[in-house]
């Protein structure tokens, strides 16, 4: 008798092996659903993520160029209120000289009107005529 139960067990088992595979599968595809969501949720908690760092970043750098270019337009003014500075003051320097050439001028057209002319020898009087006349006599 033992062998017509065990093979009567053996009827039912397939059966129950079956069923277990099917549960078994049922249980994947809700545990792969599970799943499906969850990587779902992490990838837009990822994206989320991400999408804030890029924000922080960009308005960062946005801040960053709206200084650097306040700082560029200060510098800017500071030159040009340089080169007008520099600017008078080289026109002040061109008066100056120009007041300095119109003083000069005078003096080099008198020292050029009393300067000897060449080929006439002035005349010297005193010893030392007396010393030019006894050296060319020699």
């Amino acid at each position: 008798m033992d062998a017509p139960m065990s093979s009567a067990a053996a009827e039912k088992s397939p059966p129950a092996d079956v069923e277990g595979r099917v549960e078994a599968e049922a249980e994947t595809s809700k545990s792969v659903d599970q799943k499906i969501p969850k990587r779902l949720s992490q990838i837009e908690v990822d994206a989320q993520r991400i999408r804030s760092s890029v924000e922080r970043l960009t308005t960062s750098s946005i801040d960053g160029l709206e200084g650097l270019s306040s700082e560029l337009k200060e510098l800017q003014e500071f030159l040009k209120s340089e080169v007008g500075r520099v600017q008078g003051e080289i026109e002040s320097a061109m008066a100056g000289i120009k007041i300095i050439i119109e003083t000069i001028a005078p003096w080099k057209s008198a020292s050029a009107s009393s300067a000897p002319q060449r080929g006439v020898r002035p005349f010297r009087a005193g010893p030392a005529a007396n010393v030019e006349a006894a050296q060319s006599r020699r």
